[in-house]
């Protein structure tokens, strides 16, 4: 991984590892930079190392990773995203490894890096993509084989995200919402290409006493997003959180107002919390959300995201059936173990 953050793909990795480590495999977590998640891939058992990476190419990264997945004779290497890919790719090779890729979104990038991905990608026994939109750029961009390229999504730990009024009633007590407040939340870094600033501005009007909003997470776009929330009552910033599920249970409805995605982690957690969604349509997102979950809108359309938090504001009950619904297609769709199971079958294919 680039890093141990708290960003989705490392919690996509973290589960991995979890439910590989229960059926009975060794597993092996590096990260290319530092991170809070660390401690979690520990706590599983898992064999962590930080491995820093210097600024530029860093052949002697390469070289020193191909020496450690070589000398634990390692079987499979799996790399999340692209700066993992270009390095992982040729050093599991060199290690004699099978090599999985998971491309989590769309990975704009300049034609330099553009090359070295489907250099690395050309290494890769299979690609795999989170959604079928996050495949259908990777055939674009011509990232990796037809023969190598998979769909696999995102799974979640469902004993972690599930209602529950007492922690509810604990984050609002702790955040200073009244216990009877509407909350709209979001979870996610604080980044352009999440573009929690719409958000803001789309929900300001109906921000009061009564009508609450929660920013978890944390990024380069802090800044701005503190500035314009200065301005706004009821909004809640709350930063980076390892307490994610329990905020979550605070929210009566879920908002995602990303430029570009490709199956974020956080929406299937916020449907098994049994909470409504409204998103932009984006990536992966349109073939989860259908009309009994909650509303698509435009991406950067502050008029039609507005609309959509008055529709399910205004009427609850439909909040409610949106929310239950959600939790159902979570349980059913979503799970984990699904994941790994999956992840194995193209694992075990090629050994």
């Amino acid at each position: 991984m680039s890093s141990f953050g708290l960003g989705g793909q490392e919690r996509v990795a973290l589960d991995l590892a979890i439910g590989q480590r229960r059926l009975g495999h060794e597993v092996m977590a590096i990260g290319l930079a530092p991170g809070p998640l660390r401690r979690d891939f520990v706590a599983a058992g898992v064999d962590v190392r930080t491995m820093f990476k210097r600024g530029g190419f860093d052949a002697q990264l390469l070289a020193r990773l191909a020496f450690v997945l070589r000398t634990a004779k390692v079987d499979v290497v799996h790399t999340h995203n692209p700066q993992a890919l270009i390095y992982g790719a040729p050093a599991g090779r060199l290690a004699s490894a099978r090599v999985v890729h998971t491309k989590h979104g769309a990975n704009p990038d300049n034609a330099r890096r553009l090359w070295l991905r489907r250099a690395a990608g050309a290494l890769t026994h299979a690609y795999v993509s989170v959604s079928a939109l996050t495949a259908e750029v990777a055939a674009a961009n011509r990232e990796a084989p037809a023969s190598r390229r998979h769909t696999i999504p995102n799974g979640i730990d469902l004993d972690r995200f599930y209602p529950d009024a007492a922690d509810r009633a604990a984050i609002r007590a702790e955040l200073g919402i009244p216990a009877d407040a509407f909350v709209f939340g979001t979870v996610g870094r604080v980044a352009v290409e999440k573009n929690q600033a719409l958000l803001l501005r789309a929900a300001a009007p109906l921000l009061d006493a009564k009508t609450h909003l929660i920013v978890v997470g944390d990024g380069a776009e802090m800044p701005m997003l503190a500035q314009l929330a200065r301005d706004l009552p009821s909004v809640h910033l709350v930063g980076a959180r390892r307490d994610v599920p329990n905020l979550l249970r605070a929210f009566d409805v879920f908002a995602l107002s990303s430029v570009t995605e490709g199956l974020p982690l956080v929406l299937p957690e916020a449907m098994a919390t049994g909470l409504p969604l409204i998103s932009t349509a984006v990536g992966g997102i349109p073939a989860v959300i259908d009309a009994d979950l909650g509303l698509l809108v435009p991406p950067s359309d502050e008029a039609a995201l507005r609309h959509a938090l008055t529709t399910l504001h205004q009427d609850r009950e439909k909040a409610v059936r949106f929310g239950a619904r959600a939790r159902e297609q979570a349980l059913s769709k979503y799970s984990a173990t699904r994941m790994v199971a999956d992840y194995l079958r193209v694992y075990r294919s090629g050994l």
